[in-house]
C-alpha cells in the first residue's frame, strides 16, 4: 500500500490524542478509509508531520476531515530501508 506524508503547521495535540494515536499504530489499526497511522512527529509549537498508509491521497484527506483536522498538501513518499 502507498506511503503518505502531511504537514500541519499549527495543530496542538492533546496527551489524549497523542496517547491514543500511539495506541493505534502499536496495532497497525486502520480507520474506515483504510489508513493506517505509521508515525506521528511533533513539537510543543504544533508542526505535525503525518507518516500514514492509505489506499491514495483522497484517503488521506477524509481521514483528516473525519477528524476535524485541516489537512494540506498530502504527498506520497518512499522510504529508503
Amino acid at each position: 500500500m502507498p506511503t503518505f506524508m502531511d504537514f500541519h503547521d499549527d495543530l496542538k495535540l492533546p496527551e489524549n490524542a497523542i496517547d491514543q494515536i500511539t495506541r493505534d499504530t502499536k496495532e497497525g489499526n486502520a480507520d474506515q478509509f483504510g489508513v493506517r497511522q505509521i508515525e506521528l512527529y511533533y513539537n510543543a509549537e504544533g508542526k505535525v508531520y503525518c507518516l500514514l498508509e492509505a489506499p491514495d491521497a483522497d484517503a488521506v484527506r477524509r481521514h483528516h476531515a473525519a477528524l476535524g483536522v485541516q489537512c494540506g498538501d498530502v504527498h506520497e513518499v518512499k522510504g529508503l530501508l
